[in-house]
């Protein structure tokens, strides 16, 4: 097995329960305890984990949340391909949310040439929905400079005004136990109440933010359908006792 496929693994793993032993490692990937080693090593001077006596342990990030620019170049093919997904929801007459994260933002081209309307809180995708000629609604309120995102009372009551056939928005983190969180709690009560608002909500993540914890819950998972680029087949089963997760590579 190569580095980068044992890495992965190792990261997999984490995800599914948090704690891992080297022996348990060195094991199921067929490795020496010495190459586990240096693998820890590598993943933790890379901040994906942090080593303990006798094994590794997943990092929780839980108020970490990179900007708009940092977001938008990262996993850009897998962000596309779920958008591609999520629009095929999406239909003439609908009124819909979109809220500001770069996997929504890859949503909008798929979007021309639909009889729709669109709200949102992120500046970044109003303009973009302006050039194309899409009906725009944009909320009022505090911009939050790193997601250019508008947060804050203002929209909130805006917000609360509205009803949509289908809300799409992005998430930090998606986890069995603990829900879907994000990291600021402005944005998870803008993210909630448009949650609540509309007849079908859907969460745009890459697998990287399945079984993720970040600071502030949002909602629980039956309250969503996720839109995914893929799942292991253990985590898919799991998910899908709790709700509804479709794939857009399998």
């Amino acid at each position: 097995m190569l580095t980068e496929e044992r890495h992965q693994a190792i990261l997999r793993l984490l995800d599914q329960q948090s704690v891992v032993k080297s022996q348990e490692l060195s094991t199921l990937l067929n490795a020496s305890e010495s190459t586990i080693r240096r693998d820890l090593q590598e993943l933790e001077d890379a901040d994906l984990l942090e080593r303990v006596h006798g094994g590794a342990k997943r990092i929780l990030n839980l108020g970490f949340e990179q900007d708009m620019t940092e977001k938008s170049v990262k996993n850009t093919q897998k962000k596309q391909a779920i958008a591609k997904l999520a629009t095929t929801y999406v239909h003439d007459g609908d009124v819909i949310y979109l809220d500001a994260g770069s996997t929504t933002l890859e949503m909008l081209p798929f979007l021309i040439g639909k009889n729709i309307t669109v709200v949102t809180n992120s500046v970044h995708h109003a303009a973009k929905l302006g050039d194309l000629n899409i009906n725009t609604i944009i909320l009022g309120g505090l911009l939050k400079l790193s997601t250019k995102a508008i947060v804050g009372s203002t929209g909130m009551e805006q917000l609360s005004h509205f009803r949509f056939n289908k809300v799409f928005m992005g998430m930090n983190g998606v986890h069995l136990e603990f829900g879907l969180t994000t990291p600021d709690p402005e944005e998870a009560a803008l993210k909630r109440l448009a949650i609540t608002q509309a007849e079908e909500a859907y969460v745009l993540i890459d697998q990287t933010k399945l079984n993720k914890v970040t600071f502030t819950k949002v909602t629980e998972l039956e309250d969503v359908i996720i839109l995914t680029d893929e799942c292991s087949t253990e985590l898919l089963e799991q998910f899908q006792k709790k709700t509804t997760i479709k794939e857009a590579v399998k």
